[in-house]
């Protein structure tokens, strides 16, 4: 059977390159407003960060967003973005198997 590509996308946080998978996409639209992309389906302008609490941690340190839209983006989001982070970081172990 033939091994099928895995999709990669790099972290705009820490620079790697992870599987599409394990990244979860955030999108700026026209209107200039920043949210989450679960489905990744989103138009709009994209940016990958790793399904990781520290680097969503790292990114709210950094203002990571706000650099990469060249927007303001509010704390609020960054909130949302580490629990929503941290809750798919516990689906993960809590699901193993996938």
């Amino acid at each position: 059977m033939k091994k099928r590509k895995i999709p990669l996308r790099k972290d705009i946080v820490t620079g790697e390159m992870f599987p599409k998978r394990e990244l979860v996409r955030v999108v700026k639209n026209k209107e200039n407003e920043v949210s989450l992309d679960p489905t990744g389906k989103k138009p709009g302008r994209g940016a990958y960060i790793g399904l990781d609490v520290k680097i969503a941690k790292k990114a709210k340190d950094e203002r990571t967003f706000d650099k990469t839209f060249k927007i303001k983006v509010d704390d609020e989001f960054y909130d949302e973005l580490i629990a929503y982070v941290d809750h798919q970081q516990a689906r993960k172990e809590l699901f193993k198997d996938e």
